[in-house]
Order: structure tokens, then C-alpha cells, then sequence
């Protein structure tokens, strides 16, 4: 070979990391870093100052060496294949980095590690990092889990083949599909026996979730609103909802002029809330069941806000679950 072929064989990365570089557009990557399609600031700051993860802002890092790091992850996150996060967005990234100032030291962790935490929750917050997206007590998991009444295959799976598993996940329970925001976790950094200790963790102390949504819509005529909860479960497999209270608290003033529906039992006041809120019970709730009510209130009032619970099956803490209702907006009209 001659020598100037070998110069050029030898320079050809760092060529190819100045022309993706070059091709980066740091505001395409600040938008795309404080999206909700992107949660990699959970791990490495808000602003990539660091964290959990280290420090991304400000780094002598080339596109190439970062790339690397995204689709070949030598600690413990998970990687990131170019079908969940193209090249293009990568050089995006690296340009928004780029144009931030080094930090001299990284900010907190997002989770911290609670004083005496069981060994499950420590090894899903230190040594995984799962905690950091997931919560402390990891809701969206338990819930995923007990959508389909889950085994721990499924879990390693979703936690070594993650950008197929769940797309497959939402699938089988009709969701609507979206960007997958998880990598694949290494077999090596997250090996099987630590998967194990979190999976009892999340299955026998903190227990799995039914996956239970409610939500609030303007209807016709004026002042009159749908109410829907729904049990997205897997049909034969999902967990099922029991002694299910549905409340919506009222602003002050409000007064409910008609409700529709089995359960309704009318307007009551709730001192924890400091509020008049309309009750509705429901024995319970099955795997791909829903149930829709309809509530008119007086000219002037509103609904401030909406909570279900149940008490079968119960959180880790043997005390009732819950979730909020989402209120939805009137549609505007031109």
C-alpha cells in the first residue's frame, strides 16, 4: 500500500466524525433532548451536565467516540440501535453538546437511593440505573406487567431485547405504537441472576399494577362531560380492578345538575381534598372492560380534578392503588 493510501485509511474516521459532526444541528438536538421522545437527560442532566450517567456537555468527545457510546455502550446503559435513534439525530446531539459550556462537576442523581432500601431497590436504582427513567418504584414496569400477567421471561425481554419487545407489548394490547424510548440492556452489565433479585422485588414487595386509565371529555349539550375509566389489560391474562371509587373534585360553587351510570352516589365532601367531589363505585373492572358516565354541572362550575382508586389488588404498602384522571380540554373552535 502506498503511503499516502495508508495516511488516508488512517484519517478516514476522523474525516468521517467531521462531516457528521458538521451536519449536526445543535437546536434539532436541544429539541429533540428535552422532548418527550428522548429521556436520556434523566440519566446524564437536563442540560447533559451528568448525573447518574457522566457528563455529556462540553466534551472533547469526536462524533465518533460518542456515536460509539450510543450503539455500543461499554458500562451499564443500554444501547441505542439507529432504528430507535438515526445518525442524523445522533450528530444532533453531539452539535447541542457541543455548544454547551464543560461542567466541573455532575448534578444529582435523579433517584437517589432511598436510607435502607430493600436489595431489589437498590440494584434497579445504583447498579441498573432503572430507577432514573422509571420512578423509585418503577409504576410503569408493574403496570406493564400486569397489563399481561407477566413471567420473568417477559422481563428479560423487555429489558434485553427492548426495542422489539415492546413494540410487541403495545401491540398485543392494542395500544396506539410510538418511539420506543429504552435501549437494550447488555447480558453481560445486567446479567440474569441481577434481573432475578429485581423481578421478586417488583413482583412480591411493590406488586404488580392493573393498567387502568380515566379520562374527561367535553360533550354535547353544553356543561354535560363523558367520563371513561378502562381496564387496557390483556383479556385472560390482566390483573383485574376491585372496590373502584371514581371521584372528580369540583371547583367551589360547582353544582352537578345530572349524572348517569351505575354507582353514582351523588356529591359528597372530601376533607383530604378540601373540596365537593361527585363518587361514582364500581365492584370491579376486568382486562379490556370500560365504563362510561356522563356528568352535567351548572353554567360557571368546572372540574378541578379526578382520582380512581381500588383496593384490590392492593400496592406493596397494602394500601389502596390509584391514578389520575386526565381532564381534557374543550376543543377549540374556529
Amino acid at each position: 500500500m502506498r503511503p499516502l493510501s495508508i495516511v488516508l485509511v488512517f484519517l478516514f474516521p476522523f474525516f468521517q466524525a467531521a462531516i457528521a459532526s458538521a451536519q449536526g444541528n445543535a437546536e434539532a438536538g436541544k429539541k429533540l433532548w428535552t422532548s418527550a421522545d428522548a429521556r436520556c437527560r434523566d440519566c446524564h442532566g437536563v442540560q447533559g451536565e451528568g448525573a447518574y450517567g457522566p457528563d455529556l456537555a462540553g466534551r472533547q468527545l469526536s462524533f465518533e467516540q460518542f456515536r460509539r457510546a450510543v450503539r455500543q455502550p461499554w458500562g451499564v446503559m443500554p444501547a441505542f440501535p439507529d432504528n430507535q435513534h438515526s445518525d442524523q439525530e445522533l450528530a444532533d446531539f453531539y452539535a447541542y453538546f457541543q455548544s454547551l459550556p464543560s461542567v466541573s462537576a455532575p448534578g444529582p442523581w435523579r433517584t437517589p437511593v432511598p436510607a435502607n432500601a430493600p436489595k431489589g431497590q437498590e440494584l434497579m436504582i445504583a447498579t441498573l440505573g432503572c430507577a432514573q427513567c422509571h420512578g423509585a418504584v418503577l409504576q410503569g414496569p408493574r403496570t406493564n406487567a400486569g397489563a399481561v400477567g407477566a413471567e420473568f421471561e417477559w422481563f428479560k425481554r423487555m429489558t434485553y431485547e427492548h426495542t422489539t419487545a415492546m413494540p410487541e407489548h403495545r401491540n398485543v394490547l392494542g395500544d396506539a405504537p410510538g418511539r420506543v424510548r429504552m435501549g437494550n440492556y447488555s447480558r453481560t452489565r445486567a446479567p440474569e441472576p441481577v434481573l432475578e433479585e429485581i423481578w421478586r422485588y417488583l413482583r412480591d414487595d411493590l406488586k404488580f399494577r392493573v393498567p387502568l386509565t380515566s379520562r374527561v371529555t367535553a360533550a354535547t349539550p353544553a356543561g354535560t362531560f363523558n367520563l371513561v375509566v378502562q381496564n387496557g389489560g390483556l383479556a385472560g391474562k390482566g390483573l383485574t380492578a376491585e372496590d373502584i371509587t371514581i371521584s372528580l373534585a369540583l371547583t367551589p360553587g360547582t353544582k352537578v345538575t345530572n349524572a348517569t351510570g351505575a354507582g353514582y352516589q351523588g356529591v359528597r365532601n372530601d376533607p383530604q381534598r378540601n373540596a365537593d367531589v361527585a363518587v361514582w363505585q364500581v365492584p370491579r373492572l376486568g382486562p379490556k372492560q370500560n365504563q362510561t358516565y356522563t356528568v352535567t354541572i351548572a353554567s360557571g362550575g368546572r372540574i378541578a380534578s379526578g382520582v380512581v382508586r381500588w383496593t384490590k389488588p392492593a400496592s406493596g404498602t397494602g394500601t389502596p392503588d390509584e391514578i389520575a384522571v386526565v381532564i381534557q380540554p374543550p376543543a377549540q373552535t374556529n
